[in-house]
């Protein structure tokens, strides 16, 4: 449980850059830098979380179609969230540093949901 716990705080720190660095007004972030910063921080703590329950991958790196392979073999709907947060988080936000704000939460969103769910099936 302690890459659960781990991974939820690369989710509250993302939540931290978002709120006291990235400058929200409105319905946008003002720093496109931290708005990266918390997108990849964020996705990271997914992976994490992945990791722990998906193990160690036979040869070379993970890669994301690796993972969204292993997810599709597990729960469709948790692929689903993990789509969503690829998108959202690393590539949206991590590389494009889009400001929006309703993006951010969405990805954050699906991320909490991946964690949790890892978390649920590793109880069990």
């Amino acid at each position: 449980m302690k890459h659960i716990e781990e991974a939820h705080r690369y989710i509250d720190n993302a939540k931290q850059i978002l709120r006291e660095k990235a400058l929200k007004e409105d319905k946008y972030y003002q720093d496109a830098k931290y708005v990266r910063m918390a997108g990849n921080t964020a996705y990271s703590g997914v992976l994490i979380a992945l990791d722990e329950m998906l193990g160690a991958k036979r040869r070379g790196r993970k890669s994301v179609e690796w993972y969204k392979e292993e997810l599709s073999k597990m729960d469709k709907k948790i692929l689903t969230s993990f789509n969503i947060a690829y998108e959202a988080l690393h590539l949206v936000m991590g590389y494009d540093g889009v400001l929006s704000a309703k993006i951010a939460a969405v990805g954050l969103e699906e991320a909490e949901t991946i964690i949790n769910w890892v978390e649920t099936k590793q109880e069990h």
